[in-house]
């Protein structure tokens, strides 16, 4: 009866879920993070790569 009372009272209890919860909202952070990150890192890139090519060009000339 002791082990049967034990997992009632497990079962009622919603810490469990609640962490699951939290880190699945953290996952998703991280996703979008990560999503945004790179594509400001694109961005950054090709902007660095016009530069260096006008650079280019004016000292060509």
């Amino acid at each position: 009866m002791n082990l049967l009372r034990t997992i009632r009272q497990l079962l009622r209890e919603s810490c469990g879920a609640t962490a699951v919860e939290y880190g699945l909202i953290a996952a998703l952070i991280v996703i979008a993070v990560m999503f945004t990150v790179q594509g400001v890192a694109n961005e950054t890139n090709t902007m660095w790569t016009r530069v260096g090519s006008t650079m280019q060009q004016a000292t060509a000339a």
